[in-house]
Parts: C-alpha cells; structure tokens; sequence
C-alpha cells in the first residue's frame, strides 16, 4: 500500500492506494517544517486515519510547503517516522506537485497560489528553475495570506469601502485589536489573514474586493512568472484554492500581461495519484 500527501500550510490532502488497486482519502491538518518542529508535526499526525494505516502502508510519498531543503525534509520525515516506523519515505516540495499534476511530462510553469504562493519551471521531467519563495513576511505575492494582510491593514487603516469594513464587523466581529492579537500573538498567523479570503471571495462583486485580488495577482505574475526565460511561450499552470475559486479574476489578470494561463486545479493531489499509480 502507497501513502501520497499533498501538504500546504493549512490542509493536507492524503490518498491511499491500497493493494487492491482502491484509493482511500482524507483530508487533514497542514504541516510546514518552517513553522513547525518535527514533534509537533508528528503530534498532529496521530489522527485515526494515519494511525490506523500504520501497519499496512509500505511507501509514503510526501509533498509539503517548506520542503525545499535537506533539513526541512528530513524534519518532516522523522515526524512521519514516528507513524510509520516500516514504511519507506520520500519527501519533496510541494512545487514538485504542483509541476507533476499539471505539466505532466511537458514543459511549462507551475504555480502554486494557496495560503502561500510558489513558482517553478519545468522541463517536462524535473523543475530547472523557481523563484524565491522567502514566506508569508517577504513574499507569497497572489497569495491568502498576503491578500488577507491587505484587507487587514486597509480595515485597521479604514482604507475601504463602509460596507465592506461593516459587513467585516458583522461577519467577524472583527476589531483593530483582534487582528494584532491573532498576528503578532497567536500561532499560524498566515493562516488566519488567509482565512479571509473566502469573505473576500464572496464579495468579489464588490470592486474593492475585486482589486485585492486582480493587483495582487498582478504583483505574482512580476515577481515570478515574469522572471522566467521565454515565459510568454509558455503554458502557466496553477494549484490552489486561491487560484482555483478566482480563476475568472487569474485569468483576466494574465490575458492583461500577455500570460497564457492553462490549467487551474483546486489540488494536485489526482494528477499525484494518478502518476503513482502508472509508477507502481
């Protein structure tokens, strides 16, 4: 039995292919190894699901937001150790998710806009280039959590509309000092201004709303997709639920720019499946 995992910041997708050719799933908690110690991943990892896999699965394949570098994965591995103490572990970034599920084995440009954002190149077999991904204080340009900090900032600066800041108060409760305690206090704040864009969403009709997320948009195509030799020729591809449930608005930004935007998936997780299985 295989184990895939798709990771972001705030959920983990799980499929299980089982020795029968039957796929299982569940979805859980995020993990990211820059936020995160190895303990407490492997805290949050005893869940029925997993604990009850323990002794069956013989091949984990991991993919996670935060692990792009030999020491973030191997905080990841030793926490899924501690589950699957027999099982044989691979862990890669999520970009290579991001990359397998949409490109395929073509060439094009993966991105990810979730609570994060990321980007990458790929040949068709393996990424050759990506731009920095420096996290949730100095970049995820496009994404949730850098869209919600814009809401945030503007509510505590009352920089929007009296309707949008009212339903806010409304929906929320929301308060200049609710939101510095959750940022500045609390675990996981980019989860938390993330958590906003599905208010945000709902009142894309409004044009402020529909702004945060056009210039922000705009903002990741500068920084990452317009870094890419020859990105113009080139299919863009996305995964994530801040590309997926705003795609009217992604691709509008793209056409804009002269970006060709092809495939926009809430998840990789499938295409992961799918390139596990054909592997086995």
């Amino acid at each position: 039995m295989i184990l895939i995992a798709d990771s972001g910041s705030s959920k983990t997708d799980w499929r299980v292919i089982h020795s029968d050719s039957r796929i299982s799933q569940h979805r859980g908690i995020g993990f990211n190894p820059y936020y995160q110690t190895s303990e407490e991943m492997a805290i949050q990892m005893q869940d029925d699901f997993l604990i009850n896999l323990e002794s069956e699965i013989e091949e984990i394949f991991f993919y996670g937001a935060g692990c792009s570098t030999p020491d973030r994965k191997s905080e990841v591995s030793s926490a899924l150790k501690t589950v699957f103490p027999k099982a044989k572990i691979k862990v890669d970034h999520d970009l290579a998710a991001a990359a397998k599920s949409t490109c395929g084995h073509q060439a094009g440009i993966a991105c990810i806009l979730g609570t994060g954002s990321n980007s990458c190149d790929y040949d068709g077999k393996e990424i050759v280039d990506r731009r920095p991904a420096p996290g949730y204080i100095f970049g995820d340009e496009g994404g949730g959590g850098y869209i919600g900090r814009k809401l945030l900032k503007d509510f505590i600066n009352d920089e929007m509309p009296a309707q949008i800041k009212k339903d806010l108060i409304d929906s929320f409760n929301l308060t200049s000092i609710t939101i510095q305690e959750h940022v500045y206090q609390k675990p996981f704040p980019n989860r938390y201004m993330a958590s906003f864009c599905r208010f945000i969403t709902e009142h894309k009709s409004n044009p402020y709303c529909y702004m945060l997320y056009y210039n922000s948009f705009q903002e990741f195509f500068k920084q990452h997709v317009m870094k890419y030799k020859d990105y113009r020729e080139k299919s863009v591809n996305f995964v994530g639920s801040i590309a997926f449930y705003n795609s009217d608005i992604l691709r509008k930004a793209a056409a804009d720019v002269q970006i060709n935007v092809n495939l926009i998936i809430e998840s990789p997780i499938a295409g992961l499946t799918l390139y596990h299985q054909e592997a086995i």
